[in-house]
């Protein structure tokens, strides 16, 4: 017999692949002068004691977010609600409770049919499974669900350096098994929706927070490992009514289940677009009722009887508006896009980038807008104006303090005034190149997503006339990216005058499916318009595709001795206006400066907002000779790590600023007792 439970414990403990599932409220909400009447966001339900409801889905509206310093029992020195839009990105810590057994794991984790949906873990001891041998701490990847001759399995990749076996296990393995670590950043969204565990605690660190929010309320509580807790919205039927209640978990109610016992038909049976869309193809046409909606077409309210005649995965083009600020927009370009486009140039930060775009065997022409000067002899150094026609990338073979070492690096031609010259530019170089554009002619959109290496930059030259083409009044269009988009075909059921092409993933619609209808109905051809999103949806569409690349490594440097061994740095007091940072000193083939640096000292800038100190140099007439010692110790010193990205301690830069603070205000006290005694 089912247990009474109050709502919030309920819902958290409820696996969504059971659902609907039918409760009976064993204890009410009741208010003076409503009674059991309910109302949230205009929508009013009567929860009484002995009501019956159908739990049809449950989603999360926030996270609660609290700390895991002092913990005592449930008691935390903190909790703070979150929204899921929270532009942060935070890392995992690995779960340290293990599991015993696959079917534990499956239970507790989210599987999917995307990368976030494929969690990793590795045994405690070597595992034999018919011919493949799994060693201890070696890298078990889910992939899905499958079922062989009655016996639930998993799908699964072992990792083995730098190769990868398939397997399949079933569910009913039993061993110790741990979450992997997990390298990897992650929004707020991204984590409630495939990182949160049944059961357990999820405990995360914020790493980065977009500039616009750097000043929010929330960053205070996140400086510290923090859990989180989801709290949910509740979409609910009654048993005689077809809206869906929203409501939300927290609630004070007690509930008990009862689907086992009770005749689910005697309820409407609400649906997603995203449940239509995984029925079969053979349950075609459809006829249906609009329940509730919140979709881009007008046509489509609620109330409406549709025809959802077929689903189709059409192929989308991701652009976006080419500019620097944060105000840009993003599109959806259909491929039936009638315009054309003519190449814009494109812009390259690296050498790295330049081998990225050469992969199509594609000619490229750039000019440097950097200057660089190489470590190596083999390596040309670059000012700003010279062309290079970029070739190929091959692996250069260098000296590197008596062992070779192997690094890679593009062949180009520099373009003299009379003839060429074949050089090498290593792929860690941080320079920067902007494409010269020979080309006039003009392209649709699927040419370019043929012939050429996305992203690519265009300007409409002709306009689509079929559709209001918002895309002819950009100067600079980024093409990104083609995905597949799963949309539906739905037209209004009282005479098909026009089809919509309904995206499954970016529309909010639930139908009450009536019935299926016996033969095709003819339909119009669907419009298809460019459509504009938003920057949240932009960037959600674009990282389920592709994972980010990494940048190449930098090549080996020099050892150093510590900076104590020479000379402790001297810190200034902050500066009203915060001088331009120097460019580095050149240094030639032999290793030494071009240009001798008069006697200079190095001194953190701590005035600068950007997350790294700038280095400042101060320059004082007679300074020893150990200072020069200094600035080269300092130019040489490696402070990165293997792709030079560096996360800097804001605790060690408040604290650089209160002793800078400190020197200032004895500086002026020593002054003020100078006087004093004169």
């Amino acid at each position: 017999m089912a247990m009474a439970l109050c709502l919030e414990n309920y819902i958290d403990s409820l696996d969504p692949t059971t659902l609907p599932r039918v409760l009976q409220i064993l204890c009410g909400i009741y208010s003076e002068g409503k009674g059991s009447v309910y109302e949230m966001q205009g929508q009013v339900c009567c929860l009484s004691t002995g009501e019956i409801i159908k739990i049809i889905g449950f989603k999360v509206v926030k996270v609660k977010v609290k700390s895991c310093e002092f913990i005592e029992g449930n008691i935390s020195p903190f909790a703070v609600e979150l929204p899921l839009d929270y532009p942060g990105f935070f890392k995992l810590h690995v779960d340290p409770c293990p599991y015993t057994s696959l079917k534990d794991i499956v239970r507790s984790v989210k599987i999917g049919d995307n990368r976030l949906g494929h969690p990793h873990f590795w045994s405690t001891v070597d595992i034999q499974l018919n011919d493949i041998f799994i060693k201890k701490g070696e890298h078990i990847v889910l992939n899905s669900l499958a079922e062989v001759d009655g016996e639930e399995c998993v799908n699964c990749t072992v990792i083995k350096g730098a190769k990868a076996k398939t397997l399949r296990i079933p569910l009913s393995f039993e061993g110790t098994f741990h979450e992997c670590e997990d390298d990897q950043f992650y929004t707020l969204k991204e984590i409630v929706e495939w990182k949160i565990s049944k059961h357990r605690r999820r405990v995360v660190k914020l790493m980065k927070t977009m500039a616009t929010w750097e000043e929010s309320p929330y960053n205070e509580y996140l400086h510290s490992d923090v859990y989180l807790l989801p709290v949910y919205e509740v979409q609910a039927v009654a048993r005689f009514g077809m809206e869906i209640l929203r409501i939300p978990s927290n609630l004070d109610v007690e509930v008990k289940d009862i689907t086992e016992s009770y005749d689910l038909n005697s309820f409407v049976q609400p649906m997603s677009l995203t449940d239509v869309y995984k029925r079969p193809n053979e349950d075609f046409p459809l006829l249906a009722v609009i329940v509730d909606e919140q979709c881009i077409y007008k046509s489509l309210m609620s109330g409406k009887q549709i025809i959802i005649h077929s689903k189709h995965l059409f192929n989308t083009i991701i652009a976006s508006e080419n500019r620097s600020d944060l105000n840009k927009k993003h599109f959806l370009i259909p491929k039936s896009y009638k315009g054309r486009f003519k190449r814009r140039p494109r812009e390259f930060p690296t050498v790295y980038d330049l081998v990225l775009a050469i992969k199509n065997n594609e000619s490229l022409h750039v000019i440097a807008t950097k200057e660089f000067v190489p470590e190596y002899a083999e390596f040309a150094s670059v000012v700003v104006g010279d062309q290079f026609l970029v070739h190929r990338c091959q692996s250069v073979e260098v000296n590197h303090e008596g062992e070779k070492c192997l690094i890679e690096a593009v062949a180009c031609e520099r373009i003299m005034e009379k003839d060429c010259e074949q050089v090498l530019l290593p792929t860690y170089m941080e320079g920067g190149f902007v494409e010269v554009v020979h080309d006039k002619k003009q392209y649709d959109i699927s040419e370019i997503c043929k012939q050429f290496s996305l992203p690519f930059n265009v300007k409409v030259s002709i306009r689509d006339l079929s559709i209001n083409d918002n895309l002819a009044a950009l100067a600079s269009l980024r093409i990104e990216e083609e995905i597949a988009d799963p949309c539906l075909l739905i037209s209004l059921s009282d005479g098909p005058s026009e089809c919509f092409r309904v995206p499954v993933q970016r529309v909010s619609m639930t139908i009450q499916v009536m019935r299926g209808l016996d033969a095709d109905i003819p339909f119009p051809t669907p419009t298809f318009a460019v459509e504009e999103i938003s920057e949240e949806m932009y960037y959600m569409l674009r990282r389920y595709e592709n994972s980010t690349l990494l940048p190449p490594p930098r090549p080996p440097r020099k050892p150093q001795s510590p900076l104590t061994s020479t000379k402790t740095m001297r810190l200034l007091p902050p500066q009203s206006k915060k001088p331009d940072p120097p460019k580095s000193p050149k240094f030639s083939a032999t290793g030494k400066p071009r240009n001798k640096a008069k006697s200079q000292k190095f001194v953190p800038d701590v005035t600068a907002k950007s997350e790294n100190i700038v280095p400042t140099l101060i320059t004082e007439p007679g300074a020893p000779a150990t200072d020069t010692m200094l600035l080269n110790d300092l130019e040489n010193l490696d402070l990165s790590d293997k792709h030079d990205y560096e996360y800097i301690n804001e605790n060690e830069i408040e604290d650089i600023r209160k002793l800078l603070n400190e020197n200032e205000h004895l500086s002026k006290k020593n002054c003020e007792s100078e006087k004093e005694t004169q």
